[in-house]
């Protein structure tokens, strides 16, 4: 067994229980439990997003993440809810640094996006930004009004359901049995296939289209963000690393569709 395992293990079993009385008839806090909550919350997410695209009506999302948020609170007791990071952090100075990562990682897939294919759809942020309805001929004032309601959507809302629920308890339920660094992986790649559904299968003139190639970069990109995640919650010592990475990414995703490509 690993030094990684062996160190996880002991770290859990000294824990004790996690899940909260009620639901230890049920589950067990191991890697079973993650995938019953990854088939829970990314299935029903993945078909609502897939509506909301073809409708263009996102209102029910925001209970996706409502309830990616308050799952941890659902099942966890203290200390499990302790062990997935909700503390406070032991290295500040890492999260100004994970700030920086998220926002420099969304530029530069911004960039990566216009170099290989411009202002097409095949391009995620030109696909995700018509979602926002921007006007066109919109003045700078109500423009910037509307970029500061969205990035305010965008830094609070997903950063936090996703990192309690993928960082958090997905990443912990497996960590206690395969370590953290292969339940990263695990928990990376249900996050970033979960975002297909937002670029990569879409929906355009009223019909749905795949676009393999950009949904395999997508896909990927998605993956390596969810690992700078996953780095930022461990260096810092608190899932509120892995919270404002996630914001910083947005909020440069969002500055990239508003400033960058409208």
């Amino acid at each position: 067994m690993s030094n990684e395992r062996v160190e996880n293990r002991k770290t859990f079993e000294n824990m004790g229980h996690e899940l909260k009385p009620l639901w230890r008839k049920f589950f067990r806090y191991d890697w079973k439990f993650g995938l019953f909550l990854i088939a829970m919350i990314c299935i029903p997410r993945f078909l609502l997003v897939l509506q909301a695209n073809e409708k263009a009506d996102y209102s029910y999302i925001g209970l996706i993440m409502l309830a990616s948020a308050i799952i941890p609170f659902i099942f966890l007791n203290k200390q499990g809810r302790k062990a997935i990071g909700l503390t406070c952090p032991r290295n500040y100075s890492w999260l100004l640094i994970a700030m920086a990562i998220g926002l420099i990682f969304s530029v530069a897939l911004y960039f990566a996006g216009e170099w290989l294919y411009g202002d097409s759809y095949e391009n995620g942020y030109v696909y995700i930004g018509e979602s926002y309805n921007i006007p066109d001929g919109i003045n700078g004032k109500d423009k910037l009004t509307m970029f500061l309601i969205m990035a305010a959507t965008g830094m609070i809302f997903s950063p936090i359901g996703e990192e309690l629920f993928f960082r958090g308890i997905v990443h912990a339920s497996f960590a206690k049995s395969l370590g953290k660094t292969k339940a990263s992986i695990i928990d990376s790649s249900a996050f970033a296939l979960t975002h297909l559904s937002h670029f990569g299968l879409v929906f355009i003139n009223n019909e749905w289209t795949f676009f393999a190639v950009p949904a395999i970069l997508w896909v990927f990109s998605m993956f390596l963000v969810s690992l700078l995640f996953f780095v930022c919650r461990y260096k810092s010592g608190s899932l509120l690393g892995a919270i404002l990475c996630h914001s910083a990414f947005n909020l440069g995703m969002i500055y990239c569709i508003f400033y960058f490509i409208h």
